[in-house]
């Protein structure tokens, strides 16, 4: 089966590597054409997760390419509403239309308890893994309701936004709060046939978890802990044997919510977590 989105116009954020690049492949290997943010500079104080650069951005724009897919991409901060809303109109200008939204840009930094994090971790992760998702949403929606098609809007949460886990409470406030943002976009924009739904990955084989600040946090007794160190005990996450899962397992999620074959799921927190939920 093929072409489950095609003709249709995804706007993606954090595109430039990770979940959002495979995103972007993935809808464009079922038929979308893409509009492809990242900032591809540093946002967070933490040092131990390299940002995206330009040059990963560029490489996501080549992969898209090579589905024989258009896309129009740009370096943007979704903190910046101002510079989201210009590239999204300019975006549907070029492409001649939007289906498709997938606020998907996040960080990772601190590691602290919540007693014990910063207020300029706190102010980070707030503005762009709950602010941006809706800066993000906001300037697309005058587009999908003009269009008239409908329309669906997919936003990345988290495990992490439905339950709690130590020394991250600042990305689970902000993830229960996409949970929120989710829930009230689906009652605002039914009327208008735009589904609005969240995935809640678990660990994914990506930067933002693949680091050494997260070995360090999952193995405290080891002095340089390595991704096989770390797998023995992200493995007790799961009901299934895995300690992570891949981008590409996301992005099918992404895809099916995305695709006509979810034309009735609204509101729905979409798990993609190899049986986290159930620990």
């Amino acid at each position: 089966m093929g072409g489950r989105v095609e003709g249709k116009v995804a706007f993606i954020t954090g595109a430039a590597r990770g979940q959002g690049r495979s995103h972007a492949v993935r809808l464009a290997e079922e038929g979308a054409d893409i509009i492809a943010i990242d900032v591809c500079g540093p946002i967070s104080s933490n040092p131990q997760i390299p940002p995206a650069t330009p040059d990963d951005l560029a490489e996501t724009i080549d992969l898209v390419k090579g589905t024989g897919r258009r896309i129009v991409a740009a370096e943007v901060d979704v903190r910046d509403y101002a510079a989201v809303e210009e590239t999204v109109n300019s975006g549907v200008e070029q492409l001649g239309r939007l289906d498709i939204v997938v606020a998907n840009a996040g960080i990772g930094n601190g590691g602290q308890t919540l007693d014990h994090t910063s207020e300029a971790d706190w102010d980070d992760m707030i503005a762009v893994n709950l602010s941006g998702v809706w800066k993000s949403v906001k300037a697309a929606v005058p587009h999908l309701i003009s269009g008239g098609r409908g329309g669906s809007i997919i936003l990345t949460s988290s495990v992490g936004g439905l339950k709690a886990y130590p020394h991250t409470g600042h990305y689970i406030a902000a993830k229960h709060g996409v949970v929120g943002l989710m829930r009230t976009f689906a009652v605002e924009l039914g009327q208008h046939s735009i589904r609005v739904n969240s995935v809640h990955p678990t660990n994914v084989n990506t930067p933002l978890f693949m680091n050494e600040g997260t070995m360090k946090l999952f193995r405290p007794d080891l002095e340089n802990p390595g991704p096989e160190d770390m797998k023995v005990v992200a493995q007790m996450m799961h009901v299934l044997p895995v300690g992570w899962v891949e981008p590409r397992d996301i992005s099918n999620a992404v895809l099916f919510l995305a695709s006509d074959e979810a034309r009735y799921v609204t509101g729905l927190p979409m798990t993609v977590d190899a049986g986290s939920m159930l620990k």
